[in-house]
This record gives C-alpha cells, sequence and structure tokens, in this order.
C-alpha cells in the first residue's frame, strides 16, 4: 500500500492519498452552514434576477399606458431593453461591495447585499409606472450583483483545499435553481394572480439574509489575515489595477463582458422568444406562460448540470481549455435558437430543446467562481471579484439598450439576438491571455 501525506495548514486540512486515490476533507458544521447560506442567497438571487424577465411581458402591458405611452409589441420590446439596461447598470455599480467585504468581512457584507436585493424587488410590486419599475430594477440590481462575488469569496475561502473547487461548482447551481424556482412561482402564482405577486416572492430572501448575518462567521483566512483590514477599503480597488494584477484584471473583465454581454441577452429573452413561438401556434396566453415557464425550467437544468461538469472539466484540462469549450458551445446554441429554431415554421419545439444545451454551457460562471480566487491574494480577493464580474454589466447595458433599439427598428427578435454570440468569440480572441491556474492551491 503506498501512502502519499502532503503538509498542509491545519485550516485546509488533510490532503492523504491512499493508492492515489485522496481522501477528501471533512467539512465542518460551520464550512456546511457557510455554505448553504451562501448558497440560498445565490439560488434566491437567480429567482429574484430572472423574475423580471418572466413577468416582463404584462408588467410592461400594464404599466406602459399609465406612463402615457401605447402597449404595442414595439414599445414593449424597447421599453423592457431600456429596464433591462438600468438593471445591468445596477449589477455593474456592485463593484462598490468588493472593498467593503475585503475591510469588513465576507459574511457580513454578503448577508447586506441579500438584504438590499431582496428589499427592492419586493418593492417592484408596488410599481404604478415603467420609471418607478426600472428604479426598483436598478436598485436591485446593486444587491443582486454582490452576492456572487461575496458568496464565491466566501466559500473559496472557507472550504478546504480539496474541496472548494467542486464547491464553486455546487454554488453555481445555486443561481440557476433560482432559475426553476422562479420558473416554478410563474406557473403557479404569476398564471393565478398576476405579475405584483412575483415580485412580492421576492421579498423572501431577507430570511436567508438574517441567516447569514447571525449563523454565518467569517472564514478563518479573512480572520488570520491582519492585513485585510488595514490595506482594505479603496486602497484595494487600486491594488488590482497594479503589478502584478494589471494584466489578470484586465483580461478577466474582459471574459466576464463576454459572458454577460452574451449569455444575459440570450438569457433574458428567451422566455419573450418562447412565448412569441407559442403564439405562433396558436396557444392561449394562459398556455404561453407556462410554456415559457418549462422552457425555463429546462434552461434551468441544463445549467445546473454545466456548472457541475465544470470543476472536474477545469481540473482535468486547464481553466483556460474548459472556459474556451464552453464559450464555443455558448455561441452554437445561440446560432441555433435565435438565428435558425426560431424562424422555423413550427419552431416552438426545437428552440425549446436548445435551450436545453443554452444552459449547460451557460454553466461557464462556474469556471469564473473557481477560477477567480485563485488568482488574488485574501487581501483584494472580493474586490477582484466584485470588480471583474461586475463592470462587464456597464457594457452588457450598452449592448442590452442597442439590442433593444435594434429589435425595434427590424421588427424582429431572433436575429439581434443571434448576434450576441459574436461576444463569446471575443471572448475566445482573449483566453489565450488569461492566467492559467490549474494545480495550484489558493494564495493566501
Amino acid at each position: 500500500m503506498r501512502v502519499i501525506l502532503l503538509p498542509t495548514k491545519e485550516k485546509n486540512s488533510v490532503a492523504v492519498g491512499v493508492l492515489n486515490r485522496p481522501i477528501r476533507t471533512r467539512l465542518s458544521r460551520q464550512q456546511i452552514t457557510g455554505f448553504w447560506g451562501a448558497w440560498a442567497g445565490w439560488t434566491l438571487d437567480g429567482m429574484d434576477s430572472v423574475i423580471y424577465a418572466l413577468v416582463l411581458s404584462p408588467a410592461l402591458m400594464e404599466l406602459l399606458p399609465k406612463s402615457g405611452y401605447a402597449a404595442t409589441p414595439a414599445n414593449v420590446g424597447f421599453a423592457g431593453s431600456i429596464l433591462f439596461a438600468l438593471f445591468l447598470v445596477g449589477w455593474g455599480l456592485s463593484l462598490i461591495w468588493g472593498p467593503i467585504a475585503d475591510r469588513f468581512g465576507r459574511s457580513r457584507v454578503l448577508a447586506a447585499t441579500i438584504f438590499v436585493y431582496a428589499t427592492f424587488t419586493g418593492l417592484a410590486a408596488l410599481s404604478q409606472t415603467v420609471w418607478q419599475l426600472g428604479l426598483f430594477r436598478l436598485l436591485a440590481g446593486i444587491g443582486i450583483g454582490g452576492e456572487w462575488a461575496l458568496a464565491g469569496t466566501y466559500v473559496a475561502e472557507a472550504w478546504p483545499e480539496d474541496r472548494r473547487k467542486m464547491g464553486a461548482g455546487y454554488l453555481q447551481t445555486g443561481y440557476y435553481a433560482g432559475f426553476f424556482l422562479a420558473s416554478a412561482l410563474n406557473y403557479t402564482i404569476a398564471a393565478r394572480y398576476g405579475w405584483r405577486a412575483m415580485f412580492w416572492c421576492g421579498l423572501s430572501p431577507v430570511v436567508v439574509a438574517a441567516l447569514v448575518l447571525f449563523r454565518v462567521k467569517e472564514p478563518e483566512r479573512w480572520q488570520e489575515d491582519a492585513k485585510v483590514k488595514a490595506e482594505g477599503g479603496l486602497s484595494s480597488l487600486r491594488r488590482i489595477f497594479s503589478r502584478p494584477y494589471t494584466r489578470r484584471t484586465l483580461v478577466n473583465t474582459l471574459l466576464l463582458a463576454s459572458a454577460i454581454c452574451g449569455l444575459w441577452a440570450a438569457a433574458v429573452y428567451a422566455p419573450t422568444a418562447v412565448v412569441s413561438l407559442a403564439k405562433r401556434e396558436g396557444m392561449s396566453p394562459a398556455q404561453d406562460l407556462r410554456t415559457s415557464s418549462f422552457g425555463m425550467g429546462l434552461l434551468s437544468l441544463g445549467t445546473i448540470l454545466g456548472c457541475l461538469a465544470a470543476p472536474p472539466l477545469a481540473e482535468r484540462v486547464g481553466r483556460k481549455r474548459t472556459l474556451a469549450f464552453y464559450f464555443l458551445g455558448m455561441a452554437i446554441c445561440i446560432l441555433l435558437s435565435f438565428g435558425w429554431a426560431f424562424y422555423l415554421p413550427h419552431g416552438l419545439r426545437p428552440f425549446i430543446a436548445v435551450l436545453f444545451f443554452l444552459g449547460f454551457f451557460g454553466g461557464n460562471f462556474a469556471i469564473f467562481s473557481l477560477w477567480l480566487p485563485e488568482q488574488y491574494p485574501t487581501t483584494v480577493r472580493a474586490t477582484a471579484f466584485a470588480f471583474t464580474t461586475s463592470f462587464g454589466r456597464f457594457i452588457a447595458a450598452g449592448v442590452n439598450f442597442a439590442l433593444g433599439a435594434l429589435v425595434s427598428r427590424i421588427g424582429t427578435l431572433g436575429k439581434p439576438v443571434a448576434f450576441t454570440a459574436i461576444a463569446f468569440g471575443i471572448g475566445l480572441l482573449v483566453i489565450p491571455l488569461a492566467m492559467e491556474t490549474r494545480g495550484r492551491v489558493l494564495p493566501d
């Protein structure tokens, strides 16, 4: 029998191999509690962010006339693109949470982000005009964008080295479990009580915020590093743009921008596309709604599987190659769904079938959840995670606004969304410039 013992810090616990088969470190109760708190917050984050996509059409049909505009399909599409852009601007502003977390801790700031997005999602139910809804979505976006950075940073630092990579995949499934949850609520609650009830459901994460605040302790890695408190704050923003982090920060930001511009447009417009195809086939409004819920549920299932597949694949072939595989798959699926199936005489079933694979390759965000923490030390990790995952939203906001204008101009949804596949082509060109961290431990 061959035994290999690798010395590690106690907090990262034991890496032991018997006959070259490693024994996984056992998670402590606090690590498990912290993970479920972060996962639940990320799940409800996903639910809150996709609620708007699911209720876009009925909400704008009611609010546009109250705002002085006719509820025509063109106006619904254009107003929807503006509100999506505002939401993405709010998500971009969420980069402020990173420096705060590097200064004051992960769990407390994580609880704050959940509280912010839940509160303003719930308040959206009170909207009487399109502009009020836009304001609430802007403010909700600030909280929604911060949750991923804080949850990803927490899991990376709290879990032992031999489990944190798969932990990133588990964590990322939460966002898309939220898609599934929102689809289920849309299928039941919205179909019976209307779009405002969906936003009231978005208030529920406040309970999770309280759980995180009172039950989840700060990671030992953060507590033991005295420099975090001394060097946190705005100085951490300057550090991620100084040597040796300048190039990796710029490259990571470009990669996230590519992923966000492509996936966000495709996923957000998918329910509207399904409704359009269902109407083309003569379905009733209630059938339209349930069909879109089914399509989004299928997309969510595919993405969860994609998230679980990403960490082992990244360990086997490397982060860069894995991301290239996912980006290529996303580009192909966007072209097949919005550029091909959307224009078929009976394209509903092919479109929904492609949504599953679109979801699978959308699991590329799980790669970033394990990859970004590996590139930065504890003192700036949350800042780097928040900045790189949030700044691209500003670019995506501009793309989304242009997309809405293009939809309104040419009178079709499919081709403009299909053009977002170009974003993944740009990402494929940037990937070779990225830093490969396969086989490296999380830096202190």
